[in-house]
């Protein structure tokens, strides 16, 4: 059965990224110990980054985020969606309107532009469609930023949550959780590692 998985990175005090960030600035200052898991040698961050970009099969965005990943200092050839494992599933961007060009060509990118419920239904059809394909379950992941998972958490439009829990403290920057409706949360899995603490639940 395909899940919808909230996915992202935060700072202890609540950041998806430092203050500052922009297109060429896209984790702001200090944000960059939000990602240092995905790039270290741990077997379990490892082990974890790579389960994750197995099982994606199709991937939300927002289009700041897009902004950021498609922009000169963003995704390459070796360095994408799952970071030193380059996976490459259906993106799906949520905007108000598609870029005029872009520089990432070679990925599978929609554009919906009718709002984020609409974006997570195409993503659900071209996830089941890459599990009819592999013959496996796979999942659609909101990778953010924020606003974009937030929002999905406020519409009740994730399964569950998974946040990599950066021991950092950054002080300012793009807060993750900023008010709304409360949400009970089920705890399924802690892996604890040097970079970050994995905490996955359920969303009741």
């Amino acid at each position: 059965m395909t899940r919808v998985i909230a996915d992202i990175s935060v700072s202890l005090d609540g950041f998806v990224t430092g203050p500052g960030a922009g297109p060429d600035n896209g984790l702001g200052t200090g944000g960059s110990a939000l990602h240092t898991w995905a790039f270290s040698d741990d077997p379990d961050d490892r082990r974890f980054l790579r389960e994750t970009t197995a099982r994606s099969g199709a991937v939300v965005l927002g289009r700041r985020l897009f902004d950021v990943v498609d922009g000169p200092k963003g995704w390459s050839d070796e360095i994408g969606y799952g970071a030193g494992e380059v996976g490459r599933p259906a993106f799906v961007v949520v905007t108000s309107s598609p870029p005029e060009s872009m520089r990432l060509t070679g990925l599978d990118w929609t554009f919906v532009t009718t709002g984020l419920p609409d974006a997570v239904a195409v993503a659900r059809e071209r996830a089941e469609a890459a599990s009819s394909r592999q013959g496996r379950d796979l999942d659609v992941v909101l990778m953010g930023g924020g606003a974009t998972v937030g929002s999905a958490l406020e519409a009740g439009l994730a399964d569950a949550l998974t946040l990599h829990l950066a021991p950092v403290v950054l002080g300012a920057g793009t807060p993750l959780f900023s008010g709304g409706t409360p949400r009970p949360l089920v705890r399924r899995s802690v892996t604890a590692t040097p970079n970050a603490t994995h905490l996955t639940y359920d969303i009741v």
